[in-house]
């Protein structure tokens, strides 16, 4: 693993995606230290003197691959008083603070993958599905689950990898339903299903779920509830991996 690592990034983007929503493109002061898709940084608003202590920081998975380490994008909801801190405050060409990377929540290659995201939960594997090449030798599936149609925002993505990995397999969750006028085909056509995720929907999908690994991320309740779906399914607890970001 990387040594950890604090540097100075400027907010280059700033994008709403409605419903208290963002993305944050940051452009940082030097090259990012290596890391792995599926860890994470720690971001602060407040000035850190490197002679006293860390300021206040949350932490944010990383959203953009290892390969762009003059680049880095993020993408949180705002839950709680550090996100609505950065809703107000943040402006573009703003300095702030982070360090990375941290953590272990990184996928095994060796089976085949369920990935099972919550709104912006989904930072967590857009890194890992980016770098995602034609000949992997097992089968990825991703249940991606939000508010709205609106909030699937890493929706473009997941479709042109779709396109080229035909091992990727995707589904979309809409709590507010799935009308489209726009795509008159019947929304299991455009793999949409109106509710939270369901693990009876994914589990017709899935073909050897004993034999998968399962990766969650998203909000607490959500991981809470899934993982427990899960081992009442008989999956073992080893096969079950959490990200738990708050």
């Amino acid at each position: 693993m990387a040594v950890v690592q604090k540097l100075i990034c400027t907010v280059e983007k700033i994008v709403s995606h409605g419903g208290h929503v963002y993305t944050l493109d940051l452009e940082p002061e030097r090259a990012l230290p290596r890391f792995y898709p599926g860890q994470f940084l720690h971001l602060a608003l407040d000035d850190y003197d490197p002679s006293g202590f860390w300021p206040e920081s949350r932490v944010f998975s990383i959203a953009s691959s290892p390969t762009q380490r003059r680049n880095l994008r993020i993408s949180y909801s705002v839950r709680g008083r550090f996100t609505a801190r950065m809703e107000k405050e943040l402006h573009e060409r703003q300095r702030i603070w982070i360090k990375l990377p941290y953590g272990d929540f990184i996928i095994d290659r060796k089976s085949d993958i369920v990935l099972i995201a919550g709104g912006t939960g989904m930072t967590a594997f857009t890194a890992f599905l980016d770098g995602l090449q034609p000949e992997f030798s097992h089968t990825v599936y991703l249940a991606y689950g939000a508010r709205n149609r609106d909030l699937l925002i890493y929706r473009p993505l997941l479709e042109k990898r779709a396109k080229e990995i035909s091992q990727l397999k995707v589904l979309y969750f809409m709590e507010d339903g799935v009308n489209n006028p726009l795509h008159p085909e019947p929304a299991a056509e455009r793999n949409e299903y109106s509710g939270r995720i369901a693990l009876p929907t994914l589990w017709q999908k899935v073909r050897n779920p004993f034999e998968a690994v399962f990766y969650i991320s998203g909000p607490p309740l959500m991981l809470k509830n899934i993982s427990q779906e899960l081992c009442d399914a008989g999956i073992k607890p080893e096969a079950i991996r959490i990200d738990a970001w708050e």
